[in-house]
């Protein structure tokens, strides 16, 4: 007796599409410009010290890397401090921000989603990717959840093969 049983690929068939946010990885690499360096005692920023020093650093080993700026002592800075490091590092920086690296994150993927063409997504059942080699912050995953509410049928969250449902459009 021969019996011979076709293999059938039902995700193949579902015509779901795999999204992975870890394929929007922005590039470049991530440091974080602390401004507790600049302060005197680790308390206070003078002015005129200051001037100087953004004056005289050497903006260019910034070059094409991602900059969170940031003070992570317990001290009042002046705004114009930090719009001073803006103002230089945005001649060498890829991306230049006030916050924490995880800030910093959010905010290179929030771009990379926003450039995204969501109309290729319309009506389409989309399973956002879980897992990867590449960390993706949370909120990347809220960022493409909204984004897609907007135009798919539906979204879940996880594999093809074994799904969360997120969100299904009532029709």
């Amino acid at each position: 007796m021969n019996i011979q049983e076709n293999i059938v690929n039902r995700v193949a068939q579902s015509g779901l599409v795999t999204f992975d946010l870890a394929d929007l990885y922005p590039a470049g690499e991530r440091v974080v410009y602390d401004i507790k360096n600049n302060l005197f005692h680790g308390l206070i920023l003078k002015e005129k010290d200051f001037r100087e020093f953004v004056k005289e650093h050497d903006w260019s080993q910034y070059e094409g890397k991602n900059v969170a700026i940031t003070c992570s002592a317990d001290a009042i800075v002046p705004t114009w401090a930090y719009m001073l490091l803006a103002n230089k590092l945005a001649s060498y920086a890829a991306e230049v921000m006030f916050g924490s690296l995880e800030a910093l994150e959010t905010v290179l993927f929030r771009k990379k989603i926003d450039s995204l063409d969501m109309e290729n997504f319309r009506d389409k059942r989309v399973v956002i990717k879980g897992c990867g080699d590449i960390a993706v912050p949370e909120s990347a995953f809220v960022a493409i959840t909204v984004e897609l509410t907007r135009v798919a049928k539906s979204i879940m969250y996880g594999e093809p093969c074994s799904t969360v449902p997120v969100f299904k459009r009532k029709d």
